[in-house]
């Protein structure tokens, strides 16, 4: 150790020291101390005791080699923890509903929404009362007797029409004029904004049909629409209409008929009778200035089908003489009061004639007189009164001025 340079040989004296101290023990002072530091800071020791002992040879190491700047011993810093993720946060709320394919807004719009709204609709037939609208119209309820578009008692319909994978809606709207109503029925979609546009119309009154029953939207984006050919009102029964479903589709931007039949044609129920009319004047009553007046009616059932039964309307002809008179039931109460009783039928191709007598004002009397009107009307064993085939040949009428 004599070779060694004299300040090294101090350091390797201290170093001496120290380790010594360490395995002897610094006394019963030293050792209170110490058992108190290793109570609060024992981690702490035990981690600078081993940072010393392996920078100690390195710094020796150092002054070996003469090293004028020996290395400072590396800071010691404590290890960091990972960092705990959070807990996952709560969503509250309903979710949101699922997109179209498409994106396209859904047009599933409720009779609420659609009275709601201001709606452009497309044109009404020909002749209507100008408070029959169609920009932005306010629908009314079927109830209302206004001369204003409204949304009838038709329920509304769902589908996906014209294929962009979200619904659309289909509504029966009608304006009124006089007692009957103009119906059209009419496909709604949404736009982008969720605005709710007309699609387009699928079939209106005076398109080859009178009213407008019911609409049946199918699945697979097809209007099933129940049409008749005339709209019951005034006097007009319920059954005498015809009705029929008819298929319409949305094809090349517009709404066109896809099934059904196309035209009603004739009614199978109805038959085609012809009135004609024939009279005479007899001479005057002795000691009277009335004249006797023969009248005889004859009826002819065109066809094509049998009349079950027939009546007289408007008679007034005096008492009958002539015909087939064996039954005479009176009419339904619903039927005018002037109206005579059922007679037998004529079977299609057959005629008959009915004769009556009564005395009549005589002379330039007869100018005093009042036209009679008579129509002849077929009837079924149901006591119900049918329209005719050609009804302007089925009325007469008397006129002695």
């Amino acid at each position: 150790m004599s070779d060694l340079d004299p300040l090294l040989r101090e350091r390797f004296a201290a170093y001496r020291s120290d380790v010594t101290a360490s395995v002897v023990g610094p006394g019963p002072e030293r050792a209170r101390h110490t058992l108190r530091r290793r109570r609060r800071t024992t981690a702490v020791a035990v981690a600078v005791a081993g940072v010393i002992l392996v920078v100690a040879p390195v710094v020796a190491s150092a002054a070996l080699r003469n090293d004028p700047h020996p290395p400072v011993p590396a800071e010691s810093v404590e290890p960091t923890a990972p960092p705990t993720a959070g807990p996952t946060p709560t969503v509250t709320g309903s979710p949101s509903p699922p997109a179209t394919a498409t994106g396209t807004p859904d047009a599933r719009i409720s009779r609420t929404q659609l009275l709601a709204a201001r709606l452009d609709l497309p044109d009404w037939p020909p002749n209507l009362p100008s408070t029959c609208t169609t920009a932005k119209v306010r629908l009314a309820t079927s109830s209302n007797t206004a001369y204003v578009p409204l949304l009838t008692d038709v329920p509304v319909g769902h589908a996906d029409l014209d294929g962009d994978g979200a619904d659309e809606t289909v509504a029966v709207i009608a304006c009124r004029f006089g007692e009957a109503l103009a119906k059209q029925v009419v496909a709604f979609d949404r736009d982008s904004s969720g605005r709710i546009v007309t699609l387009g119309r699928v079939v209106r009154t005076t398109d080859g049909v009178e009213d407008i029953l019911g609409v049946t939207v199918s699945t697979a984006g097809s209007v099933q629409v129940r049409v008749a050919d005339l709209q019951p009102c005034c006097d007009i029964p319920t059954y005498w209409r015809q009705e029929q479903l008819r298929t319409y589709r949305w094809e090349g931007g517009r709404f066109t008929q896809t099934d059904g039949p196309t035209t009603f044609g004739k009614d199978r129920r109805l038959t085609n009778l012809r009135l004609t009319m024939t009279y005479k004047l007899g001479g005057l009553v002795e000691n009277d200035a009335r004249q006797h007046l023969t009248t005889v009616l004859t009826v002819k059932n065109a066809g094509p089908r049998d009349a079950e039964r027939i009546s007289f309307e408007g008679l007034g002809l005096g008492e009958p003489t002539g015909g087939d008179w064996s039954t005479c039931d009176p009419p339904p109460a619903t039927e005018p009061d002037d109206s005579a009783c059922l007679l037998p039928g004529i079977p299609g191709g057959e005629t008959r004639k009915y004769t009556f007598e009564e005395l009549v004002p005589g002379g330039a009397r007869q100018e005093s007189m009042t036209p009679r009107n008579i129509v002849v009307s077929h009837w079924d064993r149901q006591d119900r009164r049918w329209r005719d085939l050609t009804p302007d040949d089925n009325k007469v009428t008397l006129d002695l001025r």
